[in-house]
């Protein structure tokens, strides 16, 4: 079982056209795996810096809202 696995990885990997069955669509795709956790790290990175940057100037325009409502 695991030589097949391999066998069709090594398949997958030269062909030029899509695998046809769904276990080989999953074989296929399982490279891909590496550029979405890059591309999540990246995008967590930048909401803790937009965050750092912005966090009180919202904190603040949030708190003038809260208190002008509470105040009418």
């Amino acid at each position: 079982m695991i030589i097949r696995f391999f066998r069709q990885r090594r398949r997958t990997r030269n062909d030029a056209v899509r695998p046809e069955t769904p276990e080989q669509q999953a074989i296929a795709d399982a490279g891909d795996v590496p550029g979405w956790v890059m591309i999540t790290l990246m995008t967590a990175a930048l909401v803790v810096l937009l965050w750092a940057i912005a966090g009180p100037a919202l904190t603040d325009l949030f708190n003038d809202a809260i208190s002008r409502i509470l105040s009418i």
